[in-house]
């Protein structure tokens, strides 16, 4: 090969790899993560040792409290919140689910809540695939369902979604700084 031309071809990848790189994003402070129900779905799939079936999953990101004050300070009460940072918050259903007295199907939806220094409105949202809550539209809501907030002696660092059940009966909990909030759904029994 022609000494320009393998010049040319070095150049030419180098500066090829240099521009690829710059379209990697840089690390999230708020990372995001999966819950599922039940817990550690993929793994128990994966190892042969699942017992339940898959109910739900939530894709959330996860804020840090970072010694901040978060709740009436950084998220206010009385207003429409994403559940976390950046995306707003998603919840699959993969079977038909009873919350609040309102069957919701099985499918893909936004999880939102209006905090309260006593309760959270908790929200199902039919609009999906929406960053924090400006494409949140009142209109497109399911279900809501009120539920106490409980304080916790031990602040969370990290904002958490977990998922415990019983039976048919599953319990949604979420938890950031000194506060969790619990929110019951049931899931039926369909294919």
């Amino acid at each position: 090969m022609h000494p320009k031309a393998c010049c040319f071809l070095l150049a030419f990848l180098f500066f090829s790899n240099v521009f690829a790189q710059d379209k990697i994003p840089g690390i999230d402070k708020s990372p995001l993560d999966i819950s599922y129900c039940p817990a550690n779905y993929p793994v128990l799939k994966l190892k042969d040792k699942l017992k339940d079936p898959l109910i739900a999953r939530v894709v959330y990101s996860r804020p840090a409290k970072n010694g901040r004050d978060i709740f009436c300070d950084l998220v206010e009460y009385g207003k429409i919140w994403r559940l976390g940072a950046n995306e707003a918050t998603e919840i699959e259903f993969y079977k038909d689910v009873m919350f609040n007295k309102t069957k919701i199907k099985k499918g893909r939806y936004t999880l939102y809540a209006i905090p309260y220094e006593k309760k959270w409105t908790i929200v199902i949202n039919k609009e999906t695939d929406t960053w924090g809550t400006f494409g949140y539209d009142v209109k497109k809501d399911m279900a809501r369902i009120d539920v106490p907030i409980e304080t916790l002696l031990l602040p969370v660092e990290f904002f958490s979604v977990v998922f415990e059940t019983f039976n048919t009966k599953v319990n949604m909990e979420i938890s950031w700084d000194n506060v969790k909030a619990v929110v019951p759904f049931t899931y039926l029994n369909n294919k």
